[in-house]
This record gives C-alpha cells, sequence and structure tokens, in this order.
C-alpha cells in the first residue's frame, strides 16, 4: 500500500468502473450525482479544484525533494530524464497542433498529450517485475517528475485567464509570509497549511487554477537534506509528503479517475472517433511521447551528453519511452482547462487520452516482456 506503482492500479481500477458505469443503465445517476452542487461548487468542481490541489500539493513536494534531495539533486542526473521529458513534451504537442491546424478553437488542447501519469506508468511496471532494471524504474520516475513540472508551467502560464487583481495581490502576499516562515526556520506544519488554505481561496478567487495554490504551498515547505537517508522523515516536508501520500495515491486520484473518466460510448461512431482533438490526442500520446522521449534519450547517450541506464538496452529504453504516452490523470486535467463548457470537446479529450494511454500501455508491456537487458544482449553478442 505504500507503493506508487499500488496506486496506479487502483487508479486503472477506478477508470474502468467509471467507463462501464457510463455506459449502463446507472449513467444517468452517475452523471447527475457529479453535477450536484454543494456549498456553491458541484461535486465534480470540488473534485477537480479543491481535492486536486492535494495532488498538486504532493506534486510539488516531490519536485522540490528529487531536486534538492534525490534523484535530481545534480545536474549530472537531471541531463538524460531533462532532455527525455522536453523531447516527450516539444513531439507530441507539435503532433496534435500539426493534425488540429485548421480548427483554431482545438489548438487549447495541445498541452493534452505532453504529460505522463506517473502512477499509471508505474503501475505497468511493477507488474512486469524484475523484467526492468531498476534503473530504468528510476529513470521513468525522474522523468515524470521533470515532466509533472512542465505541466504545471504550462497550466500557469497558457491556462490561466480573466485575472482578478485583487485576488492576485491578496495570493502574492501569502505566498511571500509562507517564504517568511520558511526563512525564518519554523518547522511545525501548523501555520503553513493554514496559510495554504487561505491561499486556496485566494488563487482560486482570482482566476489563477487554484490547484497552483498547492504546488507554491509546496515550494514553501522546509526540507532538510538528508544525503544518504531517503528514508529519513523528519524534515516537515518529508512528514507532510509521508502524510498525504496514501491519501492522495488511494482517494484523491482514484476519485478524480472516476470523475472524470466516465464517458458514454453509446452513439460513438468510427467518425466521431476520427475527429481532430481526440485524433491529435491519442496520436500525441501514442506516437508523439515514444518517439520525442526515445529520440532524444537516444541522441543525448549517442552524443555523450548521458549514459544509458545501467543494465538497461535500448530496445528497454524504447519500451519505457512507450509507457510514457500513459498520460491519464494530468492529460485529462489539462483537458478540462483547455476546453471548459463544452462537454462535447471534453468527451473527445477522454476518449483521445483513454485510448492513447492503453495503446502505449500495451505496446510499452510487449517490448519490455521481450526486450533483453543489456548484459544478457551482450552475452548473445560475443558467443
Amino acid at each position: 500500500m505504500q507503493s506508487e506503482a499500488a496506486s496506479g492500479i487502483v487508479l486503472i481500477a477506478s477508470a474502468a468502473i467509471a467507463l462501464a458505469i457510463a455506459n449502463s443503465n446507472l449513467a444517468p445517476t452517475y452523471f447527475r450525482t457529479l453535477e450536484t452542487y454543494v456549498a456553491g461548487l458541484s461535486i465534480l468542481h470540488w473534485i477537480n479544484d479543491a481535492l486536486m490541489a492535494l495532488f498538486f500539493l504532493l506534486i510539488g513536494l516531490e519536485i522540490k525533494r528529487e531536486f534538492l534531495d534525490g534523484e535530481l539533486g545534480s545536474w549530472s542526473r537531471r541531463i538524460l530524464p531533462g532532455i527525455a521529458a522536453f523531447g516527450g513534451m516539444v513531439v507530441p504537442a507539435l503532433i496534435y497542433v500539426t493534425m488540429n491546424a485548421g480548427t483554431p478553437v482545438n489548438l487549447r488542447g495541445w498541452a493534452i498529450p505532453t504529460a505522463t501519469d506517473i502512477a499509471f506508468a508505474l503501475g505497468v511496471l511493477a507488474l512486469l517485475g524484475p523484467r526492468v532494471p531498476v534503473s530504468l524504474k528510476v529513470f521513468l520516475m525522474a522523468l515524470a517528475i521533470i515532466d509533472d513540472l512542465g505541466a504545471v508551467t504550462i497550466i500557469a502560464f497558457f491556462y490561466t485567464e480573466g485575472l482578478a487583481t485583487t485576488w492576485l495581490v491578496i495570493s502574492l502576499l501569502i505566498v511571500a509570509l509562507l517564504y517568511g516562515l520558511n526563512r525564518a526556520r519554523i518547522t511545525a506544519l501548523t501555520p503553513y497549511l493554514l496559510l495554504g488554505s487561505m491561499l486556496w481561496f485566494a488563487v482560486h478567487e482570482s482566476g489563477v487554477h487554484a490547484t497552483l495554490a498547492g504546488v507554491a504551498l509546496a515550494f514553501m515547505i522546509p526540507l532538510r537534506p538528508t544525503p544518504g537517508k531517503p528514508d529519513d522523515v523528519t524534515s516537515p516536508l518529508h512528514i507532510l509528503e509521508h502524510r498525504l501520500q496514501p491519501w492522495v495515491a488511494y482517494l484523491v486520484v482514484p476519485l478524480f479517475g472516476f470523475a472524470n473518466a466516465g464517458v458514454a460510448l453509446s452513439g460513438v461512431s468510427f467518425g466521431d472517433a476520427s475527429m481532430e482533438v481526440p485524433l491529435g490526442i491519442a496520436a500525441g500520446l501514442f506516437i508523439g511521447k515514444q518517439l520525442g522521449v526515445f529520440s532524444f534519450s537516444w541522441l543525448a547517450i549517442r552524443l555523450g551528453w548521458a549514459d544509458c541506464p545501467r543494465d538497461a538496452s535500448l530496445m528497454q529504453l524504447y519500451g519505457v519511452s512507450a509507457l510514457c504516452g500513459i498520460g491519464f490523470t494530468m492529460s485529462l486535467f489539462i483537458g478540462l482547462l483547455g476546453f471548459p463548457g463544452t462537454p462535447e470537446l471534453q468527451d473527445g479529450v477522454k476518449l483521445g487520452v483513454l485510448s492513447g494511454s492503453i495503446l502505449s500501455a500495451l505496446l510499452g508491456t510487449i517490448i519490455l516482456v521481450f526486450a533483453q537487458p543489456e548484459r544478457q544482449s551482450a552475452a548473445r553478442a560475443t558467443s
């Protein structure tokens, strides 16, 4: 239950259940419940704006820990996953834009296929067991962390509209207070969390997506580096991360998947599924991700900028690159931001994300099942 890979399996199950319900006699109840208003917001809104702020808080904590005290703690460790993540964002976006260039409104979804779902991808790797070298699992996790940082940046700069200046100023003042707590070496979590709650409300009212308040709060939580002691949980950041992880992994993310993966397939024809938005997303995830991640990784290795992950063959690296096309959680989230108030386009997003992610999971699994590790490949070549 402490494994992030296990949470990926739970996420897969929640998405499958949502699809089944959305295409059953329970569909009207499912959609009506999500649209029910509680305290001024719909249940779906509470899940996507409030609960997902906890997801982004955890993402922010992981990014900060990995960069200051983890696998991304030095430039030498950041080079290969960083280059791979860059390729994995640029190529899918270009594919999507190319396929939707004739419909300007569709271009708002350009960032949807740029994301990798770390829990989903690690869940697939967990099913493969020892067939995959540990170095590739670390590579995938590091790449996904950088990918998440890119997604957060994209959301902040490209999916923010109609700013309310007063609330934005209040948000910045709260961030300044959080920074002051950090600089004063305040280690108690309570004042950070209280200010963080206020920050969420202010950001929500400012027009910036409220979930980004979670990232801003995470970056202000104190961290005391613990070289050689990755399990040390004495720093406030480590403590909060360990407390949040099971709640986010086994409640927030599965609930988000359950609330957003349900799409009624009745009446969807081949022509509908071939529209630019779902096809562009599916192609971006399935083709663009593996092409971008692997080609940029191969080029970095070939030029001597980075080493191939230890005990891993290029074919195994390609298999993991294919798994990067699983973009479930963050891709769905960006899709909701890209096409607000347009159910038909949001359904297209869901179809594209689900199909692209499933195809990527299947291809990556097949490649990794049959690919040989570097040591076996070298031994066979010698004989």
